[in-house]
């Protein structure tokens, strides 16, 4: 239980000014090779102070053969090998590299996974939320929303990082995680956003939080109990101007076969069974006896067809239509109520705080 805490401690105390934290991304699979290619490509182990060997080309080949790995055809010692563009002594993520389809900053890893590779991006935080930030949110939006986004986001990676201590990797690069593109999905403004809030994360009782965000609560966010099964007390309702927003409605309709398909029987008698307190879905029920919660339904119709839980439902000709409000589980910051609350001048940290009552903000390097 010791290095758990050991490494709390470490992320809370102030960083020394060349010290660099560091993300480790899974960016996908690859069924048996990969390229990977960048500027004086160097290669070496998988370890913070390894020391890199430069290549004589900017890419190579990394194939499975059995249980083994081989770069450009020569095996290699070990189940990773890892990968740096640029001279050895540049600090990691001055240089982009390519592997598979994504372009990234600082370091990419190959690893043996399953029965094929592993790709994992090791990135310094800031660079790495950079991209975030121009994946999760519009970049329109004013800065004051980009820098709460940028300090949730920042909070939720490192908050991963300590539940992920010795794990291969720390988070995903998908929408379970936080949505992350690569180089192509940086902006002049998410870099002033992450710049302006360098080091800032959100804590209570002197830990990070669980940092939730979503796009839009429809008017009132949920509490993270109803909404994650958290019973987290910095995730409670809170009144939201999102509701006003166009953004914030939408509508659905599907047919007899398609509702019937994710239920897996008769949708005779479906109907809304019990509400949260913020008149989310909790349950839905049939005729048939068939019981759901609102979660479970959502996934299996799909997040973009089903956008939240805030939605009423009635039986029609052609099937079933929903009206709704909302995108998202609706818990901690609402995206789209963070650019109405910017637009009436409130600071970020005055968001913040209205979305994760109870919160500090602290700076950490």
């Amino acid at each position: 239980m010791w290095r758990p805490v050991a490494l709390l401690l470490l992320l809370l105390a102030p960083l020394p000014a060349f010290a660099v934290e560091t993300m480790r991304i899974a960016m996908g699979d690859s069924h048996g090779q990969v390229r990977v290619a960048g500027s004086a490509l160097s290669f070496g182990p998988d370890t913070e102070d390894a020391r890199f060997s430069p290549l004589a080309q900017d890419s190579v080949v990394v194939r499975r053969r059995g249980a083994r790995l081989e770069l450009n055809g020569a095996p290699v010692i070990g189940n990773a090998v890892r990968f740096r563009a640029g001279q050895d002594s540049e600090v990691p993520g001055s240089s982009p590299l390519r592997a598979g389809d994504m372009q990234v900053r600082g370091d990419v890893v190959v690893r043996l996974y399953k029965d094929g590779l592993q790709l994992i991006n090791v990135i310094p935080l800031e660079d790495y939320l950079a991209a975030v930030l121009g994946s999760e949110m519009p970049v329109s939006f004013p800065l004051e929303a980009l820098k709460a986004q940028a300090v949730a986001a920042r909070t939720y990676a490192l908050q991963k990082k300590l539940e992920t201590y010795g794990s291969p990797f720390h988070m995903g690069s998908s929408v379970l995680h936080q949505v992350y593109g690569g180089l192509n999905r940086e902006d002049a403004r998410t870099r002033s956003a992450v710049e302006a809030t360098r080091g800032e994360v959100l804590t209570y009782e002197l830990a990070p939080i669980e940092a939730y965000f979503h796009a839009s609560c429809g008017g009132r966010t949920e509490s993270g109990q109803d909404a994650l099964g958290r019973n987290l007390p910095y995730l409670q309702a809170v009144d939201c101007p999102c509701g006003r927003l166009p953004a914030s409605r939408w509508s659905a309709t599907l047919s007899n076969s398609e509702l019937h398909s994710a239920l897996g029987q008769s949708t005779e008698g479906f109907r809304v069974s019990s509400r949260t307190d913020t008149h989310r879905v909790n349950r839905i029920a049939t005729a048939s006896g068939l019981s759901v919660d609102g979660v479970t339904l959502r996934r299996k119709l799909g997040y973009t067809k089903l956008k939240s839980l805030g939605f009423d439902v009635e039986r029609t000709s052609s099937g079933w239509h929903f009206n709704g409000r909302g995108y998202g589980h609706g818990a901690g910051l609402c995206q789209w109520g963070a650019k109405a609350l910017a637009d009436e001048g409130l600071a970020y940290r005055d968001i913040l705080q209205h979305y994760y009552p109870g919160t500090e903000l602290q700076q950490l390097y």
